[in-house]
């Protein structure tokens, strides 16, 4: 589990495609090693990745093909910097909100608006994604737990703002109208909706039964 706090952006510093999977390297710094071990989770652009191989301060991944459909791990090169953080410990504190790391969906970036003292940016996202995304709640863009400023429920879009420390420590300035992101709902908000989504369609295939029955007895 993650907790949506970007600890800072990190080089990749090799690529290696093969069919259906990609091993890449990320040079992380001597805070973010520390007591890192060989299947220890880390979140690289929002997406939960195992940790396979630690050579100093160059530490390997693997993205298997699911991942690569999914996520942005896609379209990574060398000497692109990607947001790093790693899982929660025991005693932590959590400083954003519970992320597991399972990215739903790339989202896209329709609208950037840099206003006096952060950045706003828009990302639209699919119609099932949508549902899962309300105002003032939270979501997770790349790894970082942020908050819902707004929706436009026409083009399916909700519009962040992004502080000076949070563009500090990610790669958000960097993104453009056109550009990709991973996006993750807030879990529970998940679970909520597609609570009520089941119950009203039990009450709904309810209902139908009833109408059908009067239909017969008129």
């Amino acid at each position: 589990m993650f907790s949506g706090i970007t600890q800072g952006v990190f080089p990749i510093s090799s690529l290696l495609k093969h069919e259906g999977l990609l091993q890449y390297t990320v040079v992380l710094n001597e805070t973010l090693i520390k007591d890192l071990k060989i299947g220890a989770s880390v979140a690289i652009d929002g997406v939960c990745q195992t940790v396979v191989d630690i050579n100093g301060c160059v530490v390997s991944f693997d993205a298997m093909l699911e991942t690569l459909a999914k996520t942005t791990l896609s379209d990574l090169f060398i000497g692109r910097k990607v947001s790093v953080e790693r899982s929660v410990r025991f005693g932590e504190e959590i400083g954003g909100h519970e992320v597991t790391g399972h990215v739903f969906e790339k989202a896209v970036v329709i609208g950037k608006k840099q206003l006096a003292n952060n950045l706003a940016l828009t990302i639209q996202c699919s119609d099932v994604c949508f549902a899962f995304i309300k105002p003032k709640g939270f979501i997770a863009i790349d790894g970082s737990s942020l908050t819902v400023a707004c929706l436009d429920k026409v083009q399916r879009s909700a519009e962040i703002y992004l502080i000076p420390e949070t563009l500090r420590v990610t790669n958000f300035a960097d993104k453009n109208i056109g550009s990709h992101v991973n996006l993750e709902p807030d879990l529970k908000t998940i679970i909520l909706v597609e609570t009520v989504q089941v119950s009203f369609a039990d009450i709904q295939a309810r209902l139908e039964k009833i109408e059908k029955k009067l239909e017969k007895w008129l």
